[in-house]
């Protein structure tokens, strides 16, 4: 079997205090903070950096990653959940308008789309994705 060893170090999280600006929501008017996300990192980066600890190269590896995200889109349109070791379970949620009548509901019409729910992997209850996140205020967030 072949493991995989990376070692992770530990940065902060990047946050902005934002006011709510929706006047329908209960929180109106009050302040939370967002994460910032400053970059979008592609898969090919992902292999490469992945790669440089095995013995293939980057492109074989994008290769296997591309394999397994058809499969695992093949499955998830199907209903299916897909549990990735070490990483979480995704699954489709629907997201449907709600009606008084069982008889009235028209899936063309209530049903509004589709969302991937992903639930990371845990030990304990205690999802490892999140463990030991540090969080730095963005230089661009607003004083209060």
């Amino acid at each position: 079997m072949l493991y995989l060893c990376i070692i992770i170090i530990i940065l902060s999280m990047k946050y902005r205090i934002k006011k709510e600006t929706k006047p329908t929501l209960s929180t109106y008017g009050k302040y939370k903070a967002v994460a910032v996300h400053d970059r979008t990192i592609e898969s090919r980066a992902i292999c490469e950096e992945v790669a440089s600890h095995l013995n293939i190269s980057g492109g074989e590896l994008e290769a296997l990653m591309m394999g397994i995200a058809s499969a695992v889109r093949h499955h998830l349109r199907k209903g299916d959940r897909v549990r990735l070791k070490d990483f979480g379970l995704m699954k489709l949620e629907i997201e449907s308008d709600k009606v008084d009548n069982l008889r009235d509901f028209r899936a063309k019409k209530h049903i509004r789309g589709v969302r991937l729910h992903f639930i990371p992997e845990s030990e304990k209850g205690s999802p490892e994705l999140y463990k030991d996140i540090r969080f730095e205020k963005d230089k661009y967030s607003a004083d209060i």
